[in-house]
């Protein structure tokens, strides 16, 4: 009927949901960066701690990364870097994705060491960043820096090998007698004399504080 109010149709849902695409192509999650922060100073230096910790978690969250791991190591001379190798373990267990030092001799003893070091890491998919020397081996200028590293170390290990050929060099001309000393043989009467007394190969190895397979090796000489 004319005068009867009509009823205005109803927008059906379509159906579609939101496919959370973008352009056409799906939206990824961002990959987590789990970074492995590495400072060292000598027993002398550890006021410069704080400084090296500072400047890799600024760094860090500049990059947006999640800091994971953090090594703070306190000793002097080269040799120690005891506490490095719980990063580099767990950089073996994939457990970080990155190792960030403040400066290349913080970390490595050598550039031998530094280049076996950075060369593992690499072999495992993980980066390495040097903050003093703007050293980033997730770029391709930082991977070409590291192949210059190959040649340093390189060439001091030639200097190395060098410097020991001189010095044998010379210990012979000035008539040294090189290798281990034949403290053995010095002692092959006193092994056979103890022997005819009736001592065990053993007791004599004590006695001349000597090996027991050189004592056998003066006795079976004898036969």
């Amino acid at each position: 009927m004319r005068g009867e109010p009509r009823e205005m149709p109803v927008k059906q849902e379509s159906g579609i949901k939101k496919s959370g695409k973008v352009f056409g192509q799906g939206q990824k999650t961002a990959k987590i960066i789990r970074a492995g922060l590495y400072a060292r100073v000598s027993t002398q230096d550890q006021q410069t701690l704080p400084m090296q910790n500072r400047a890799m978690r600024e760094y860090a969250a500049r990059r947006s990364w999640t800091v994971a791991m953090q090594v703070k190591e306190v000793g002097s001379g080269a040799i120690q870097r005891q506490l490095r190798e719980k990063l580099l373990e767990a950089a073996r267990r994939r457990e970080i994705d990155v190792v960030v030092v403040w400066r290349l001799d913080r970390w490595g003893r050598s550039v031998t060491d530094l280049l076996a070091t950075m060369q593992e890491l690499e072999h495992l998919g993980v980066g390495f960043v040097s903050l003093t020397e703007a050293l980033d081996l997730t770029t391709p200028a930082g991977r070409a820096m590291a192949a210059l590293l190959a040649v340093f170390a390189a060439f001091e290990r030639e200097i190395l090998g060098e410097r020991v050929r001189a010095g044998l060099a010379h210990a012979r001309q000035n008539g040294k007698r090189l290798g281990r000393p034949a403290t053995a043989v010095q002692h092959a009467n006193q092994i056979r004399k103890l022997r005819g007394s009736g001592l065990s190969k053993s007791e004599i190895a004590r006695r001349l504080q000597i090996g027991r397979t050189s004592v056998r090796r003066i006795l079976d000489e004898r036969t």
